[in-house]
């Protein structure tokens, strides 16, 4: 139920694919399989050492061309960016797996802070507080992504899913940012209603340990 699945630093592409498919979106309203742009609302959070920010994001969503209501598609785009006055430098935070194994909500430290970002994806529930809770307590496992850009996730009704997008270590004070474009999300299975909400990350490691998380706005899928 709570498996995670990471999409590669380098594997951020289908940028053509995805012009082409929403002016067929906007300009076509009357087509079968008309996809779906999603403007979201950016977002900011602030905790003593840093300020988490969430900017352009949207999402472009693409019912299943077999139309059989189980599958369906979204690529995501969005800018995360962090400003890191603490420092940054330490020994290993509390909640850091010894085998360097990631930690809850997608994130690790292995020895450096860190920002990461990705999107939690659910079959008929609704992606809230207690959905995020279920997916965190569950502990984590990693997948990989195809060289094209995307990843597949099989739902089942009440399935919630962690996809992992990026990351960076922060290894001085100063301001870093996770920028990402059209990564393709594929949902089989899930023959109700999809959601999906951005997270980001970032914990600090060292004597003033801290982790703070920013969720963006839950969005439908279909």
């Amino acid at each position: 139920m709570n498996s995670n699945c990471a999409v590669g630093r380098g594997a951020r592409t289908v940028g053509v694919g995805a012009a082409t498919a929403v002016a067929f979106g906007l300009f076509s309203p009357g087509a079968a399989h008309a996809d779906t742009f999603v403007p979201l609302p950016d977002g900011e959070k602030s905790a003593p050492g840093v300020t988490l920010t969430r900017t352009a994001e949207s999402a472009l969503v693409s019912p299943s061309l077999a139309a059989n209501g189980a599958g369906r598609s979204v690529w995501v785009s969005g800018t995360v960016t962090a400003n890191v006055t603490a420092t940054p430098e330490g020994d290993l935070g509390p909640y850091t797996d010894p085998n360097n194994k990631p930690g809850t909500n997608n994130s690790s430290t292995h020895g450096a802070s860190q920002v990461n970002t990705g999107y939690i994806v659910g079959c008929q529930v609704s992606i809230a507080d207690n959905a995020i809770s279920a997916g965190i307590s569950g502990g984590v496992s990693t997948g990989g992504v195809s060289a094209g850009g995307s990843v597949g996730l099989k739902l089942g009704p009440g399935d919630v899913k962690f996809v992992a997008i990026d990351f960076m270590d922060i290894m001085k004070p100063g301001v870093v940012s996770l920028e990402y474009q059209d990564v393709e999300m594929q949902i089989q299975g899930c023959a109700g209603y999809a959601q999906a909400r951005s997270y980001s990350v970032v914990e600090i490691i060292g004597d003033h340990y801290s982790k703070t998380t920013l969720y963006g706005a839950p969005f439908s899928i279909g």
